[in-house]
């Protein structure tokens, strides 16, 4: 399993536009093309003293899928325009991580 790691920063002015782009453009664009292998994404957020700090971590089940999503360049990260207006800072690559253990808790 391969999980895509990737960070931008907004101000606080733009902090609820840029998740409104992401939970309802970006995300559901994602999920729309029924990548084989991708199985979820995970949006966190955490205010800071002096913005505003966003994360997506992508659950693929191998690179491969990761491949299927952004092609042969699979590290360039995924920020469409709209998102890419309110984000002062982003990482222009994400990172992809092999994960070793994940273990689901029973609820």
């Amino acid at each position: 399993m391969i999980c895509r790691v990737w960070r931008g920063w907004s101000t606080k002015e733009n902090a609820d536009a840029y998740e409104r782009i992401v939970r309802g453009q970006v995300v559901p664009g994602i999920e729309a093309r029924r990548i084989p292998g991708f199985l979820s994404i995970d949006l966190v957020r955490r205010d800071r003293a002096e913005d505003v700090e966003f994360m997506t971590l992508m659950w693929f089940d191998a690179l491969d899928s990761v491949r299927a999503f952004m092609g042969e360049d699979y590290e360039t990260a995924h920020v469409p325009a709209a998102a890419r207006a309110v984000l002062p800072d982003f990482d222009e690559q994400s990172a992809h991580y092999e994960v070793l253990d994940r273990r689901e808790q029973p609820r």
